[in-house]
């Protein structure tokens, strides 16, 4: 998205992941966005409240954490291209 004309495949093959599992992530972010349609199954009334709390943390916490390993993957490739023995 950051890269317009980009393709999943190119994309995939900059990070060193599988194009199905840059693929899958992409969903996933789509999913999770404000205002995006959520597949998610309704909950029950009871304790769907708890479940829905934990749901939105743990996607939070996996954005953090993606962030997190794309600026560790940025930094290796620059470092990789800076330290040539």
């Amino acid at each position: 998205r950051s890269r317009p004309g980009a393709t999943i495949k190119s994309v995939a093959g900059d990070l060193g992941v599988n194009t199905e599992t840059l693929r899958n992530w992409i969903r996933a972010a789509d999913g999770s966005r404000p205002g995006a349609h959520s597949s998610a199954p309704a909950t029950a009334q009871d304790g769907g409240d708890d479940v829905q709390a934990e749901l939105v943390a743990a996607r939070k916490r996996i954005r953090e954490l993606e962030e997190e390993r794309d600026i560790l993957r940025k930094a290796a490739r620059y470092f990789a291209t800076e330290t040539r023995w």
